[in-house]
Parts: C-alpha cells; sequence; structure tokens
C-alpha cells in the first residue's frame, strides 16, 4: 500500500479534481473551439483548462513530486527514469467524447511509484461520478455526492448469465472482433475514455480488452482504481500487468482489463492477436 496519500492529502486532492471538473463544464456549455496536435488528435480549451488547473493542484499539494501531463510536452527518459514517485495526468481524456457532448469524458489524475500507479482519481463531471482507487485501501465510487465502495464481479457461469464485454466507442478493431468470436455468451457495451475500466472496477462488466494505440496517461488513473477494486490491467501479450516509465516512448502495449482470470478469455485473446 502507499501512505503517500493521507486522508487529508486525499481530501484536498479530490476536491481539487472537482474543481477543475467545473472548469470544464463551463466550457463545455458554451461554444468552444477545437485544434489539432501534431499527432492530428483534437485539442480544446477544456483539455488546456484542466492541464494547467490539476498541474497548479499537484504542485501546490506535494511541491517535491513531478507531474507528467499530456499536455506538458515532452520530458526525457533520461529525466524520468530516475522517477520513484511521480504523478501522471490526463487533463481529458476522452477529447473527441467532450467535443460530440455525450458525456463520456474524465479528469484523471494518478500517482506511480516504481513504475505501478498505486492511487487514482477518475471524474466524469457530465455523470457526477467519482472513482478512487488506492492500494491497500480500497475503491470507491461518489455519485451524486454518495460514496459507496466498488469491488470487481465474479466472473459468472456464461450457460446462466452472460459474461459483459465492454469495448471503446471509437477504436474498434477486427481483433476487438476476433476476440469477442472466441468467447462464451457475453453482451458487449461501446463506451468512452477511462470509464470503461472503471466499469470492471465496479462490477459492471467483466472484460475490457484494448487491442489498439493508448498512452500511460490513459489508464494510469483507471488501473488504479481496478487493482484496488480487485481486478487486472494486463499486457495483452504477457497476461503481466501495465507498468508506467519503463521506456522512452509512453505507449501502452495492448492491454485487458479483467475482473477475473479464466482460460476461455486467455484462449480468445491469443487468437485475436495471432489474426
Amino acid at each position: 500500500m502507499t501512505d503517500f496519500v493521507t486522508d487529508a492529502l486525499r481530501e484536498r486532492l479530490l476536491e481539487g479534481v472537482h474543481a477543475a471538473g467545473r472548469e470544464v463544464l463551463a466550457i463545455y456549455a458554451e461554444d468552444f473551439s477545437v485544434e489539432a496536435k501534431a499527432d492530428e488528435s483534437p485539442l480544446t480549451e477544456a483539455d488546456m483548462a484542466s492541464h494547467h488547473a490539476l498541474v497548479a493542484l499537484l504542485k501546490a499539494l506535494t511541491p517535491g513530486v513531478p507531474v507528467l501531463s499530456e499536455e506538458s510536452g515532452e520530458i526525457p527518459f533520461e529525466t524520468r527514469r530516475h522517477w520513484a514517485r511521480y504523478w501522471l495526468v490526463d487533463p481529458l481524456d476522452g477529447t473527441k467524447e467532450f467535443i460530440s457532448r455525450n458525456g463520456e469524458f474524465t479528469l484523471n489524475v494518478a500517482l506511480v511509484e516504481n513504475g505501478v500507479p498505486v492511487f487514482g482519481i477518475v471524474h466524469a463531471p457530465v455523470l457526477v461520478t467519482t472513482w478512487v482507487g488506492q492500494a491497500g485501501q480500497g475503491a470507491f465510487k461518489w455519485k451524486n455526492e454518495e460514496r459507496f465502495a466498488i469491488h470487481v464481479r465474479v466472473l459468472p457461469n456464461p450457460d446462466i448469465e452472460p459474461w459483459k464485454v465492454v469495448g471503446s466507442r471509437r477504436h474498434g478493431t477486427g481483433a476487438f472482433e476476433t476476440f469477442r468470436e472466441g468467447l462464451p455468451a457475453h453482451v458487449c457495451v461501446s463506451m468512452g475514455s477511462s470509464i470503461k475500466l472503471c466499469l470492471v472496477a465496479e462490477g459492471e462488466a467483466d472484460l475490457y480488452p484494448r487491442l489498439a494505440p493508448t498512452c500511460e496517461w490513459d489508464t494510469a488513473a483507471a488501473q488504479a482504481v481496478v487493482t484496488a477494486a480487485g481486478g487486472e490491467v494486463l499486457d495483452a501479450r504477457t497476461l503481466q500487468p501495465l507498468r508506467c516509465n519503463q521506456q522512452e516512448d509512453l505507449l501502452n502495449p495492448d492491454f485487458i482489463v479483467a475482473g477475473e482470470r479464466d482460460a476461455r478469455w486467455e484462449r480468445a485473446l491469443k487468437e485475436a492477436l495471432a489474426e
């Protein structure tokens, strides 16, 4: 467990993330401009407003801890590789969902220790929902100011109750369909942003395979929630937990989020990756 995030610090972090969420909602309610980043992905003023608010929050509360945000610009691996503890931030995950105004976007703050996300906050302002996970402390969900503990669910017998699979709203792939073809009876729901991982954490989904590109800031906060809730976020090929800050680039491998391991989905995943 991490003892770095005390109860008092966690509450101040939540207050700050919610305040940043209110800034994002104010922009969401008005007309806003959209720019294209170097990789052609969209960028809005909400991304930058959240970035500035969250980075300022973390530097004020934990001045000695480095902060890496999606919108920070590149920090060389030669610098990052010496970080035993740092904050990893995605100020607005699901910018395309923000632009389309479907509410499925999140603010994400993770504490990473020795490559492992040990604390995470995922806040969905439109949904008035926040998920929090902390190693050794469990995972919780706040919905309309009501807080309750969450946990992954036991994988059901698919002959009695279909498995629940969640997929990306915008990044479906042939490999994902091949994976589904190899599964026993299941239902599939599409969703945007890191909410998908949180659905596994709270037992509303059993599996989330991501067989398309993502970056570490897309997943770290929600990974902390999933693992604190008893689940796993695994490299799709090695079935080892995802780790952060292990290489020059910040790309994740293909991965799968699971509430419980099972030979049937492991076999389906192997077949999908062999395509």
